[in-house]
């Protein structure tokens, strides 16, 4: 063939065009590893299975675990408990502005995929995106370390057995339950927390009679712990190693936002739900952090060897009850915190797989994940819970661990992170709601001195990454790994939201990078349409009303009234 003809074969062809292959790639992409919204709709949906009183309980009770009962009076035996007291509030005031600030917006979209939803709708999608994963892997890797608490846990009485094998003996069930139904979550989350909640406040009861000196044969402590410059110890450097084991102990919080997309009435049982994380944090966090300080004085070595070791007998209940002179509490100690772990395990596996539901379902994720079967169950997004948390676990015993606990500092500030990421978004939203003309009169919960508290939790967000940082810097001896394990957790969201915004530009071919505030979508999951919310709420409060009038009163009557007031 001549140079002429080769030419005019050439010349014929068409050329390639950058943007059709662009186009072409995205196509395969979406085809066969994520689906769009409208072809996700056509599967079958969670169901709203979960009472207002499921609801109720995971918001006081649900994560109630380790953090509370083991690791606590490391706070104290660190800083004192003066500072302990002042470092749990401080965090559990940034906690509860989370929750508001999460709860206005999950009353009005009450969705499985909640600040991962929210992100993309209201701000951008690589912020959805990024907190989405983030959180998945957060909660996916915490499997392998609560199964290893259990562990612990179940040695006390049966050493013989080894930690892998108890770890089978939990994980296997639990994994079968949320195979069943949502409603088996909520009622399993139910009494798991109300076990919790009542031997809180056992405790606290317990412990302030005997620091009162009402147990006969001991004088109590009284306010000693707290005289003699015992209350603060180390200054700021101590206080802000304490802000660790405050973040430990309130992980989790978010997930009554998650929960909402499988509630029923979501509207009300939210806002209920919200209202109560405030009883939540002052009388199972602030109260217990106070009588474990009144009773216990920051120089016992138990307080230290509750945490390092994992040592029920020396708890700061199990100390105080025997102290008290109930000698069997070490048993009951030990039985409450399995209930405690095992609760926190079938957490991780909802959360984590209704993250993954969500984020294949927005085209985030592969789109098997998106699959649903009839009775509302993400078996999918459950099977790869479990296979990363098995492959997790499995590092715990190679290499002595040491790839398990990269994988956990890895995850270690990413709740951190999704707190004050809620706290922008939560601006955005407002922002958003009113440069469309909504009234605020149609959300179901408003919450309360907007902007302060989302704004605060953006400040108390960085404010805290600092302190993060200065203790790490502070503890000694000084070692550089401890500053990297530190924010090692800020370079997996960097990549995450980088990553996402790069796919975005080049492989979806979008400019726009933030959601334009008129262009926000606020109709898509809301719980009713502009200007319904009054005249919902009035036809559901005569309904009520109605109900009420034609039941006898009784004590059951009279204490539904009294919860309706206070919730």
């Amino acid at each position: 063939m001549s140079d002429t003809e080769k030419d005019a074969v050439l010349s014929d062809e068409a050329p390639v065009d950058d943007e059709v292959v662009s186009k072409t790639l995205t196509s395969v992409w979406k085809r066969f590893i994520v689906r769009s919204r409208d072809a996700a709709s056509a599967e079958n949906e969670t169901k709203r299975a979960m009472q207002s009183r499921h609801l109720m309980m995971i918001a006081i009770g649900g994560t109630i675990g380790t953090g509370i009962f083991l690791s606590a009076g490391s706070a104290i035996a660190l800083a004192g408990p003066g500072s302990a007291l002042l470092s749990y509030f401080v965090v559990g005031m940034f906690v509860y502005s989370v929750v508001i600030s999460l709860g206005e917006m999950s009353a009005m979209f009450p969705v499985s995929g909640a600040f991962s939803v929210f992100g993309s709708r209201f701000v951008s999608p690589a912020l959805g995106f990024t907190l989405g994963w983030n959180y998945w892997f957060q909660w996916s890797l915490s499997i392998p370390s609560e199964l290893t608490a259990a562990a612990i846990i179940l040695q006390f009485w049966a050493p013989q057995v080894q930690a892998w094998e108890w770890a089978l003996v939990i994980i296997v069930p639990v994994f079968l339950l949320q195979l069943i139904h949502v409603r088996v979550y909520g009622e399993s989350e139910y009494w798991f927390a109300l076990i919790k909640v009542l031997m809180i406040i056992v405790f606290i009861f317990v412990g302030l009679i005997y620091d009162w000196g009402g147990v006969k044969g001991h004088p109590g402590p009284g306010l000693s712990n707290f005289r003699n410059g015992q209350a603060f110890i180390g200054g700021f450097e101590n206080f802000a190693q304490t802000f660790v084991y405050a973040f430990y102990s309130f992980g989790g919080v978010e997930l009554v936002a998650i929960a909402a997309g499988e509630s029923v009435r979501p509207h009300k049982t939210v806002p209920r739900a919200i209202k109560a994380t405030f009883l939540r944090i002052v009388l199972f966090y602030i109260l217990t952090i106070l009588t474990i300080g009144l009773c216990i004085n920051w120089q016992d070595p138990t307080l230290l060897r509750a945490a390092d070791s994992s040592d029920v007998t020396a708890s700061p209940l199990t100390v105080v009850f025997q102290r008290a002179g109930f000698g069997a509490a070490a048993h009951v100690v030990n039985a409450v915190l399995l209930t405690a772990v095992l609760s926190a395990t079938n957490s991780c596996f909802y959360a984590s797989s209704r993250m993954l539901l969500s984020l294949a379902r927005s085209g985030q994720a592969p789109r098997i994940f998106g699959w649903v079967t009839s009775r509302g169950v993400p078996v999918p997004a459950l099977v790869m819970a479990l296979a990363v948390s098995s492959v997790t676990f499995l590092t715990t015993i190679w290499g002595e661990g040491i790839v398990f606990t990269w994988l956990l500092n890895i995850t270690g500030i990413s709740a951190l992170l999704v707190w004050g990421s809620i706290g922008l978004i939560s601006l955005r939203f407002r922002a958003a709601y009113r440069a469309q003309g909504r009234s605020l009169s149609d959300l179901p919960y408003t919450q309360p001195f907007f902007p302060l508290l989302p704004a605060g939790v953006v400040v108390l967000a960085l404010l805290m990454f600092i302190a993060e940082g200065y203790s790490a810097v502070k503890e000694q001896p000084f070692e550089a790994k401890n500053v990297v394990a530190t924010y090692i957790g800020v370079a997996l969201y960097i990549v995450l939201y980088l990553g996402y915004t790069i796919y975005e530009r080049f492989g979806l071919g979008i400019r726009q990078h933030f959601v334009p505030l008129l262009e926000v979508d606020l109709q898509t999951d809301a719980v009713w349409k502009p200007g319904e919310g009054a005249m919902i709420r009035d036809r559901e409060d005569k309904d009520e009303e109605d109900t009420a009038v034609s039941v006898t009163p009784g004590w059951r009557t009279w204490l539904s009234y009294a919860a309706k007031h206070v919730y």
